[in-house]
C-alpha cells in the first residue's frame, strides 16, 4: 500500500466532485498537483497543493479553494483533521485506524512492500563500471559499480524492465599496452631477468600471474615470434584474464551484469560503418576541420579535414570526429555505434554511470542519441565524484598489488562487501566522498552501515525474548486483528509514519535515478527506531514486551515487525544483508 497514492485518490475524488458542481473547470489540469508528506511533520501527516496549483483555473483565491477541497476531505473516517495552512495548503493527519491499515499491509506483503508497476515494464539500459580491461578495479570504479547496481535494483522495484551492462574497452591503444605489458611477465615467467617495469607499460603485479599462465600454455614458443604475430595471441589471452579477475571483484561485491559487450566486436562487425552510412543518410555527417582546442593551442596544430558527426545540431559544444588523421576511426565512433546497437535492442531510456573525469564526453553521448533514436530515447548520464581513502584520518594511496592505487578488491576484503556498498551511497553521486578504513568499522551511530544494521540486529533481539515470554497466537497475529490503536505515544507515531513513506520514497528515488535517497531514508528509519529504543529504556511502560499486557505486546511487536520489513526492503535494494546479531 502507497499511503500516498490513497491519499491523492481522496484529494482527485474531492476536485472531481467541485468540478461537478461548478466550482472547478470540467477537466482541471491537475498534473503539477502533488500529494506528499509536509517538510515538517509537527504540520500533519500529508499536504496536499491541490488549491494553489488549481486556484488560477477555478478564479478564486487559493485559500478560497482550499476550504472547499477541506469541505469535501472533512469527515473522512482514514483522516483526523483536515487544516488550511499558509498560502493554501491543505494538511491532513491519518486516522490510527488508517495508520494501522498500512502497518498491516507492510506485513502482509513483506517482500514486496514498496514494489511498484510505476515503470510499466519500461525497457532501461544500465552500463555501469564498463573499465578497460587493463588491470583491477580501483576504489573509483568501486562507487560506480555500486551506484549503478542499486540503482538498477531500485528501477527494477519500481516497475522497471532493467538490463545491467558493461562494455568492454578491448579495441584500442590501452589493450595494445595490455600485451606488451603481459609478455613481459611472460618473459619473466620464463627466468628473463626484465628488471625495472619500461614507462608506458602497466607495473602492477597482478599481471605476473597471466605471464605465468601464458608460458605454462605456450611454453618458449611465443619468443621466438615477431610481435604482430604474438601480440593478438596475448592481448587476447590478457583481456580474457584480466575479464575474468574484474567479474571475480564485481562478485565479491554482490554484482553481477547480464550483459558484457565487447567494442572489438563493433569494429569486426561492421556496425560502426552501419552506423555511419545511417548518419548519412540523415545528413548528419560531413568533411569538415574542427577549430583548435580552446585555450592555448598546441605549436604543432595544424587544421585538417575529418569526418565529423553534427553534433551541435543536437546541443553539444562542438561537432565530434568519427575519423582520426590516419583514417581509423576514433573511440567516440564505437561509441555512437554501441548506442545503436542498444537502441536496436529496443531499450526506451538508456542511463550510463561514469566517473568524474568523463563529465566533458556527456554532451557528445546524448547529441548522439538524439540523433539516432530522433528524440524519442533518453539518455541519462550520472557522474561519480571522487573517493578519497583515508585510514585514521591519513590519506591512503598506495597498493601492493596494483602499484599506484588501492583496488576495489582490497577494499571489499578489509571491510566487507556490506560496509562498502552502503558506505559508497552515503553521499549522493556527485559529491566527493570520503572513506576511512577505522571510522567504517567502528560500532558507533557515526558509522551509518553500523547504525542501519544495528536496529534490523535488535528487533530481531526483542522477537528473540518474545519468543520466550509470549505465547505462538501473539508472536505471529493475523495483522488485521493488531490492536494498532493502542500505540499512542509519539515517537511510536513517527514510526508509522516513516515506515509508510517507503513506497514514495522508492518512487521519488526512481526518478531522480538518486539511489542514495534509499540510504538516507534508512538512516532517518533506524534513527527513529533507536529513539523509540531508549526511550523504553527510560520508560519501562514503553517496552515492547510486556508480559502483563499481552494485546498492546503484539500491536508493538507487529509496529516492530513492519519497521523490520522495511529495513530489509531497504537493505537489499542497496544489496547490503540484514544482519541478526551483532
Amino acid at each position: 500500500m502507497n499511503l500516498f497514492h490513497v491519499i491523492a485518490e481522496k484529494v482527485n475524488a474531492a476536485l472531481a466532485a467541485l468540478a461537478e458542481e461548478g466550482a472547478l473547470p470540467a477537466a482541471p489540469d491537475t498534473k503539477n498537483v502533488s500529494v506528499e508528506p509536509p517538510r515538517d511533520a509537527a504540520h500533519g501527516d500529508v499536504t496536499t497543493n491541490a488549491a494553489m496549483v488549481l486556484a488560477k483555473q477555478a478564479k478564486k483565491p487559493p485559500r478560497e479553494l482550499a476550504q472547499l477541497i477541506a469541505e469535501k476531505l472533512e469527515g473522512d473516517a482514514d483522516l483526523d483533521s483536515v487544516e488550511i495552512a499558509g498560502p493554501g495548503f491543505i494538511n491532513m493527519r491519518l486516522s490510527q485506524a488508517f495508520r494501522g491499515r498500512v502497518m498491516a499491509s507492510i506485513l502482509e506483503l513483506g517482500a514486496a512492500y514498496g514494489r511498484s508497476t510505476m515503470g510499466a515494464e519500461r525497457k532501461v539500459n544500465v552500463e555501469y563500471v564498463s573499465a578497460n580491461p587493463t588491470g583491477p578495479l580501483h576504489v573509483g570504479h568501486t562507487r560506480g559499480a555500486v551506484f549503478g547496481d542499486a540503482l538498477a535494483n531500485l528501477l527494477e522495484e519500481t516497475g522497471h524492465a532493467v538490463t545491467r551492462e558493461y562494455y568492454i574497452n578491448d579495441a584500442g591503444a590501452q589493450v595494445i599496452v595490455l600485451a606488451r605489458s603481459a609478455y613481459l611477465r611472460y618473459r619473466e615467467a620464463l627466468g628473463e631477468e626484465i628488471g625495472e617495469i619500461p614507462t608506458g607499460l602497466y607495473p602492477g603485479d597482478y599481471l605476473k600471474p597471466v605471464g605465468a599462465a601464458l608460458a605454462e600454455q605456450h611454453g618458449d614458443a611465443l619468443l621466438s615470434m615477431p610481435e604482430e604475430e604474438w601480440l593478438p595471441t596475448v592481448r587476447d589471452f590478457a583481456i580474457d584474464a584480466m575479464m575474468k579477475m574484474i567479474r571475480d571483484d564485481l562478485e565479491a561485491l554482490g554484482i553481477r551484469h547480464e550483459v558484457f559487450f565487447s567494442e572489438r566486436g563493433l569494429h569486426e562487425s561492421g556496425a560502426i560503418e552501419e552506423t555511419i552510412r545511417a548518419l548519412e543518410e540523415k545528413e548528419l555527417v560531413y568533411v569538415g576541420q574542427l577549430p583548435p582546442p580552446k585555450g592555448k593551442p598546441p605549436e604543432d596544430w595544424e587544421p585538417h579535414d575529418q569526418l565529423l558527426f553534427r553534433s551541435t545540431a543536437f546541443g553539444d559544444d562542438i561537432d565530434r570526429p568519427l575519423k582520426k588523421s590516419d583514417g581509423s576511426y576514433t573511440y567516440f565512433a564505437a561509441d555512437v555505434a554501441y548506442i545503436r546497437e542498444k537502441l536496436r535492442r529496443g531499450y526506451e531510456e538508456l542511463v550510463y554511470v561514469l566517473g568524474a573525469d568523463h563529465g566533458g564526453y556527456v554532451k557528445r553521448l546524448q547529441a548522439a542519441n538524439a540523433a539516432l533514436s530522433e528524440g524519442k530515447v533518453p539518455l541519462i548520464a550520472r557522474l561519480c565524484q571522487l573517493v578519497r581513502l583515508f585510514r585514521g584520518g591519513e590519506p591512503v594511496k598506495m597498493s601492493k598489488r596494483a602499484g599506484d592505487f588501492i583496488t576495489m578488491r582490497e577494499v571489499v576484503d578489509e571491510v566487507g562487501a556490506d560496509v562498502v556498498r552502503f558506505m559508497m551511497l552515503t553521499r549522493s553521486n556527485d559529491s566527493p566522498l570520503d572513506f576511512d578504513f577505522e571510522k567504517v568499522k567502528e560500532q558507533s551511530r557515526d558509522n551509518p552501515v553500523f547504525y542501519v544494521q544495528y536496529a534490523h540486529a535488535r528487533i530481531c533481539s526483542v522477537f528473540r525474548n518474545a519468543e520466550a515470554e509470549l505465547d505462538e497466537f501473539l508472536l505471529r497475529p493475523d495483522p488485521e486483528a493488531i490492536r494498532w490503536d493502542l500505540l499512542k505515544d509519539p515517537a511510536e507515531h513517527t514510526l508509522m509514519r516513516r515506515a509508510g513513506e517507503y513506497p514514495r520514497m522508492l518512487e521519488q528515488a526512481a526518478r531522480a535515478h538518486e539511489p542514495h535517497r534509499v540510504a538516507f531514508y534508512l538512516m532517518e528509519l533506524a534513527a527513529e527506531f533507536h529513539a523509540l529504543w531508549n526511550k523504553g529504556k527510560e520508560n519501562p511502560q514503553l517496552r515492547f514486551i510486556l508480559p502483563d499486557e499481552p494485546t498492546l505486546s503484539a500491536a508493538r511487536l507487529g509496529l516492530l515487525g513492519a519497521v523490520r520489513q522495511v529495513l530489509r526492503n531497504g537493505l537489499g535494494i542497496l544489496g547490503v544483508r540484514p544482519v541478526e546479531e551483532m
